[in-house]
């Protein structure tokens, strides 16, 4: 592996206050011999000698961090006050001159975003107001005299800037937009070090929008947003600060809590995919982690092989994660896009799936946070991670999108049409349904906007998987249904009680003493319903949804229905527990049972008991809200009925007349495609009450006036696995 020194790049628009002293200091102590340089948020010392303690000083000798440097004689102080500070070291008595930090909201230096010039096409650098250089690699439509061109921008901690793997940079030029992906600090050839989504990296990304909006080859010097998952997520982050420059985002298949919707749901760490993406993170961040990044240092990049000297300083994520039992506000705020998404002042299309396999279908619950975004346009789907690029209900609607918010001309679909196939074949294996003939063709710019603003914001995909004329599997919905907001202003909600004989009825319990009661047994199911044999977003993927072994696992069915039930939204099942220890994990499972003997799989559940304090201000009965705040969490009492009340996490499905309704209440496990937990039940015993005084019941938002295909859907409904019902 080769090394070399880091440089700090010295910008000539940086005030002097942030430039590298290195000497001069008027204390007693010798000056310093390490180069300290101060930023924003953060004082980064470099030369210093491996093992060296450094203490960074504020005011009169007020220590406020002490880290010893790395093996490359480095310290990164993070979560620095902005103020004056000096870098001392007691081993050697030296310290630094005074250098400045700036607080996150101040400015860089006027025409500091002008002056860059930009590679184009091509691989290579934009600088940040740190002086951090992050790598990018731009592809464009066409030839660079031809422009200007509207332009799109990704940027994530993968590969977007890899040149050796431009799959999605040619999906977007084949759109007719110049693409450029962006690598964050600490990964690939860019760079810092690398923390998920810390602040620097939010502005960092302010930085690369202006930085690149300003090139002479983009269109209106106005750049869009786009990607899936991590560039998807990252969108939320970047466009919360505000970038004058921004058009619109497309953030694809997100989350609206790293912590406590994905990593830690109902308090229980998600040892699947959150641990199992953190470790890859974790991985990818170490010098030349990804791989790519050794190839062009071999080719004489020499940024690239300095860049990778600050990953020393990269925080061990998998011990934090490992050592956190609760939320911490100081750490979980600030990768908790719920709490920013309000100051997005642009136009949003977002799209998420109820059964994502990766980040989870908890994502709809923010929707109504998008307070400042003049247009927010939503498409919840049944599906899988890859639903919200591939969709054909979703892909075309994300091409007019851009159309009009980002090359502000009237949309067309020949490239779509040219593209989709292939971008559908490629993950699902088959083709979906065809787009249909292009909507606003003939129409003027104002009048394709103007009618594209005044359709519904919020639509539904039912049956994704099951659209009538194509492949089962296939990502197409059977139909979509349009509303103006979410949650649906006319849904209800609905109660249905735990009753004798494990039914489900509207009544409520008449008993004035009843229970049942499972043995919490993690070990006696498989952790998920996917087993890796071959992909899970395929057509023909093959589930393996296990049943519960017997006395591991509380049902409740309804009688069959007599009118067919849309249900759409969060729910809450309210349950009256005691357990034979202190605390146990509750997971609670919504399927239909058809007709035909075939349950299907809808939505989950999660909640350790001791994190069951409730945060009355923002929960409903549609929708418990737990803070999972140490100073809230409490041991069940013993022998004394206590009320836990499990989140549903959000969906939409259609429940005919003849289905039943059907919850399972159980240890976490089995019920997720790759989601796997770190439970703290091991064989107690749990029982639910379900009489007149106890009156558990599971609460689901009933949307009233959806139009329903009589017939059933072929059970191949994605990310929704059938089993035979017992």
């Amino acid at each position: 592996m080769k090394n070399a020194l880091p440089r700090i790049t010295t910008i000539a628009a940086l005030s002097m206050s942030l430039l590298v002293s290195c000497g001069g200091s008027k204390s007693a102590l010798d000056p310093a011999t390490y180069v300290v340089t101060g930023g924003w948020e953060q004082v980064l010392v470099t030369g210093a000698t491996a093992g060296q303690e450094l203490e960074l000083v504020s005011g009169k000798d007020k220590v406020v961090q002490t880290i010893s440097a790395d093996t490359q004689g480095i310290v990164l102080f993070r979560k620095v006050s902005s103020g004056s500070l000096t870098v001392r070291s007691p081993q050697t008595k030296t310290q630094s001159a005074p250098v400045d930090v700036r607080a996150l909201d101040a400015a860089a230096p006027e025409g500091f975003y002008s002056s860059q010039s930009l590679a184009a096409p091509g691989f290579g650098y934009l600088t940040t107001r740190d002086g951090t250089t992050l790598s990018i690699n731009v592809m464009l439509p066409g030839k660079v005299d031809k422009g200007p061109f509207p332009t799109v921008v990704e940027y994530s901690g993968y590969g977007p800037s890899n040149p050796g793997d431009t799959t999605f940079g040619q999906l977007m030029n084949a759109l007719g937009y110049a693409y450029i992906g962006v690598n964050m600090r600490g990964t690939g050839c860019s760079g810092g070090s690398f923390r998920f989504l810390e602040p620097m990296q939010r502005l960092d990304a302010y930085d690369a929008i202006e930085a690149i909006a300003a090139q002479p080859w983009v269109k209106f010097n106005k750049v869009g947003m786009v990607g899936i998952s991590y560039p998807g997520i990252s969108q939320l982050f970047a466009a919360s600060t505000q970038p004058p420059s921004l058009a619109a985002i497309t953030p694809l298949s997100v989350l609206d809590d790293s912590a406590r919707a994905t990593l830690y749901p109902g308090g229980i760490l998600n040892t699947g995919f959150a641990v199992e993406w953190t470790k890859q993170r974790v991985e990818q961040a170490k010098p030349f982690g990804q791989g790519w990044e050794q190839g062009l240092v071999d080719k004489g990049d020499t940024e690239c092989a300095k860049n990778q000297k600050l990953r020393g300083q990269n925080p061990d994520l998998l011990a934090e994660i490992d050592a956190a039992k609760f939320y911490t506000p100081e750490v979980g705020d600030e990768i908790n896009p719920r709490m920013f998404v309000g100051k997005i002042n642009v136009p949003v299309f977002l799209a998420g799936a109820w059964q994502d396999e990766q980040t989870g279908g908890h994502f709809a619950t923010m929707l109504d946070q998008f307070t400042s975004a003049p247009q927010l346009y939503a498409y919840l789907v049944n599906g899988l991670h890859t639903e919200s690029l591939v969709s054909t209900s979703i892909f075309p609607r994300m091409t007019e999108f851009l159309d009009l918010y980002v090359a502000r001309k009237v949309p067309s679909l020949a490239a779509a049409k040219l593209v989709a196939p292939l971008l559908a074949n490629a993950i699902t294996g088959v083709n979906g349904a065809n787009f249909g003939p292009d909507r606003f063709a003939g129409k003027s710019y104002e009048d394709a906007l103007a009618e594209y603003e005044a359709e519904p914001r919020v639509h539904v995909l039912f049956e994704e998987g099951a659209a009538d004329g194509v492949v089962p599997g296939a990502a197409s919905p059977r139909w979509v249904s349009d509303f103006e907001s979410w949650p649906i202003p006319q849904a209800t909600a609905t109660t249905w009680y735990l009753n004798d004989n494990k039914s489900l009825s509207v009544e409520a319990p008449q008993a004035t003493s009843a229970s049942d009661s499972y043995k919490a047994d993690p070990t006696s199911i498989a952790d998920t319903f996917f087993k890796d044999s071959g992909s899970i977003w395929k057509a023909d993927v093959k589930w393996d949804w296990p049943h519960n072994t017997v006395g591991t696992a509380a049902t409740y069915t309804s009688a069959p229905l007599t009118q067919t039930t849309v249900i759409a939204g969060s729910g809450s099942a309210d349950l009256y527990i005691q357990s034979s220890t202190p605390d146990t994990d509750l997971e609670v499972t919504v399927s239909e049972i058809r007709p035909d003997g075939q349950e299907v799989y809808v939505q989950s559940g999660w909640l350790r008991a001791s994190h069951r304090a409730i945060d009355t201000k923002q929960s409903t009965a549609l929708r418990p809200v737990q803070g999972h705040f140490e100073k809230d969490a409490e041991a069940l009492p013993a022998n004394k009925w206590t009320l836990a009340r499990v989140e549903i996490f959000p969906f939409a499905h259609a429940f005919r007349a003849g289905s039943r309704l059907r919850i399972n209440i159980d240890a976490p496990g089995g019920n997720r495609g790759e989601w796997a937990f770190r439970t703290i039940s091991a064989g107690e015993t749990v029982q639910i009450a379900r009489d007149s005084d106890h009156p558990s019941a599971i609460v689901l938002s009933v949307v009233p006036g959806v139009d329903v295909p009589a017939a059933y859907p072929a059970c191949s409904l994605r990310g929704q696995p059938c089993r035979t019902a017992q």
